[in-house]
């Protein structure tokens, strides 16, 4: 039953197992190596990512904030202009009401009233909102020489 063994086989043995452990061991030891660089460059990788998703969220955020600003100031410019045309309107009214008193019946008062009745500024309400955009940046070429005839600032000339 039982064996003995004899000190050559018992060193024998020793020697396999201490060879074998030492293998498992470096194993092991490359394995932790490994994860290590592993997780070094994952480390590394993460702190360039975070450093990335802050800048974005800096970005963003000063994006939002420019964004916020360029509409209040496009607002108030829009409500300057707004109110700029409002005081020009009114001014024109006063004008042509003083000219209406002053001058009721000559024919250039009236060419003037229906001047203004096409503006609209004879009247106190307007039918349409008065449209910037079209007046800056118009969508057709603009005629000068029929916008000057139509105010009455260049006469109509017929050569033939």
């Amino acid at each position: 039953m039982f064996r003995f063994y004899s000190e050559k086989d018992v060193k024998t043995l020793v020697a396999r197992l201490k060879s074998e452990y030492g293998e498992a061991l470096a194993r092991h030891r490359e394995a932790e190596e490994a994860l290590k660089e592993e997780n070094r460059e994952l480390r590394a990788r993460l702190s360039l990512l975070e450093g990335e998703r802050d800048g974005a969220i800096s970005a963003f955020s000063a994006a939002e904030r420019e964004r916020t600003r360029a509409r209040r100031e496009g607002e108030n410019a829009t409500e300057a202009r707004r109110r700029e045309l409002d005081l020009l309107i009114a001014k024109c009214r006063l004008m042509l009401d003083r000219m209406n008193a002053k001058y009721p019946d000559t024919e250039d008062a009236a060419a003037f009233r229906a001047f203004a009745a096409e503006l609209g500024i004879a009247d106190e309400e307007e039918d349409e909102p008065f449209d910037l955009e079209a007046v800056t940046a118009p969508k057709e070429p603009l005629d000068l020489e029929k916008l000057c005839r139509e105010l009455g600032l260049m006469e109509d000339t017929d050569e033939g």
